[in-house]
């Protein structure tokens, strides 16, 4: 059988992004330049067939799918399992604001302790068998076939490391960037890497913003 291929798409920015405030499960919709990527990235994935396009059911992520989408003539389907991590009460601040009024869940936080919830939040360890759970369904529903995904960083931190067979308290030295494509493909009874963190279809945008 074909092996099954998922092209995996970062939200556009939003505010949050910007100010580097961790969203997690607040709602935030995209900001101008998050319009702007997601029209850029569904420019750049019109000249590939899809099977199906899921999305995190959050704002963002849905804004960022419903361009994609149009240009493939695809419908969108939501899917909650690719939600972000709710992060307790670290969500709405910066790291640095968690810093000085949660140290210690900033320290579980940033130390990536997998069984610490952040005070209501959900655990990495939990999140992470989410999105395997997630993935594995997916896969199983369209076996040989090609998905597009619109996630979250977060999502994409976690499939990055069971795609690399990653510990999950490593710290992050990949890039993850908004409206960047990613690819993996499951054959052999396991995940594997094709590409990552492609964002040529943005140098548009880029070269807009800055010129």
């Amino acid at each position: 059988m074909n092996p099954t291929r998922l092209c995996i798409v970062r939200h556009g920015e939003t505010d949050w992004n910007a100010a580097r405030r961790i969203q997690g499960q607040t709602d935030i919709p995209l900001n101008a330049a998050g319009q702007a990527q997601a029209a850029a990235t569904a420019t750049g994935l019109a000249g590939y067939a899809f099977d199906a396009i899921y999305s995190s059911d959050l704002l963002r992520t849905w804004q960022t799918a419903q361009p994609i989408a149009a240009a493939l003539g695809l419908g969108v389907n939501a899917a909650p399992g690719l939600r972000e991590r709710h992060y307790g009460r670290m969500q709405g601040l910066t790291s640095a604001e968690a810093q000085q009024r949660f140290p210690a869940l900033h320290a579980a936080y940033a130390g990536r302790d997998p069984q610490h919830d952040l005070d209501g939040g959900e655990t990495l360890a939990d999140f992470a068998a989410r999105i395997a759970r997630t993935l594995a369904a997916l896969a199983a529903a369209h076996a040989g076939q090609t998905l597009l995904l619109v996630a979250h960083g977060g999502v994409l931190d976690i499939v990055y490391r069971i795609a690399t067979a990653r510990d999950l308290i490593a710290p992050r030295d990949f890039p993850i960037p908004n409206a960047g494509v990613n690819w993996i493909e499951y054959r052999d009874d396991a995940w594997h890497l094709v590409a990552w963190g492609e964002k040529t279809h943005l140098d548009l945008v880029l070269d807009e913003v800055s010129g």
